[in-house]
């Protein structure tokens, strides 16, 4: 038996997508997904875990070497 498009849709309904929940930064305010790693600080749960400085560096030797 064919399934009509209101039935269909009524199935469907409960598909939808959330929109992804953040949270504010104990560190420096920034918006970020929640339970992750500041990507603007490092920062998670009051310490640092990431060393954005190593990061940044290794970027600009990458990209300096791909200009050349």
């Amino acid at each position: 038996m064919r399934a009509t498009r209101s039935h269909r849709n009524n199935r469907r309904s409960h598909h939808a997508l959330d929109a992804a929940r953040t949270s504010v930064c104990s560190n420096c305010k920034a918006a970020h997904k929640t339970h992750t790693v500041c990507v603007n600080c490092g920062w998670y749960n009051g310490r640092k875990v990431l060393d954005l400085t190593i990061k940044a560096t290794k970027k600009a030797k990458k990209a300096a070497k791909g200009d050349k």
